[in-house]
């Protein structure tokens, strides 16, 4: 009997990378509108390299980009920067498709919903207020509430603690099969890996089911719970 689904967050509710390539994309045009004399393409896959050197969530990205570009960081392209970013990723912060019916069919099901996240907790929260997704979760857990990363057992331990269910009552949406996957599996969750938000081109997910629609996820848990 499934009692309750965690969800990760980016790339399986909402299309992080998506929202990061275009916020990206617009900060370097606002660079160069600013006056700064880069070219736009060496220029993203510069800023690229930094989230993946620095991390996906890391703030200072267009800092380093100029320190790197034009050895200092100037404050008149740095809020072009910033600016153009923060207008393009409202613009573009966009669920996936079916993500809240999905949600409405679990709840009214009577299934508990959580998200775990390897997000800081105020840039997820951000996220879910903005999406309008707060109303749908129990709770949500972030790096900030467990100190440890996906697939450390911590995050799903404690969101089982949060959900009083047991691991074979839970199920596990994600879209890395290192973390969100192998980490739920490790615990005896099962799991769904969300293969539309799959950004690394994954043949083998690990996972108990692989899905291209977060609809489907809605199946799963009445056939679970039909036998």
């Amino acid at each position: 009997m499934i009692k309750a689904v965690i969800f990760d967050l980016d790339n399986t509710l909402l299309d992080f990378m998506k929202m990061k390539e275009y916020a990206v994309k617009a900060a370097i045009a606002g660079m160069i509108e600013a006056g700064l004399d880069i070219d736009d393409e060496e220029s993203y896959k510069t800023i690229v390299s930094i989230y993946e050197e620095e991390g996906w969530e890391n703030q200072q990205i267009f800092n380093y980009f100029l320190e790197r570009t034009v050895g200092e960081v100037n404050n008149k392209y740095l809020a072009a920067a910033i600016v153009a970013y923060r207008r393009a990723r409202e613009a573009n912060l966009l669920l996936y498709p079916n993500v809240n019916h999905t949600l409405v069919e679990l709840m009214k099901a009577g299934i508990k919903l959580a998200v775990v996240s390897d997000a800081p907790s105020r840039e997820a929260w951000m996220r879910i207020y903005y999406l309008n997704l707060h109303h749908h979760f129990d709770f949500v857990l972030t790096f900030d509430d467990t100190n440890a990363r996906k697939p450390s057992p911590i995050p799903f331990q404690m969101a089982l603690k949060e959900l009083k269910t047991e691991p074979s009552e839970t199920l596990m949406v994600g879209d890395w099969p290192e973390r969100d996957v192998a980490g739920a599996n490790n615990l005896g969750i099962r799991t769904i890996f969300a293969r539309y938000g799959d950004s690394f081109g994954t043949i083998d997910s690990g996972a108990d089911w692989d899905i291209n629609d977060v609809f489907e996820i809605v199946g799963i848990v009445n056939e679970l719970n039909s036998v």
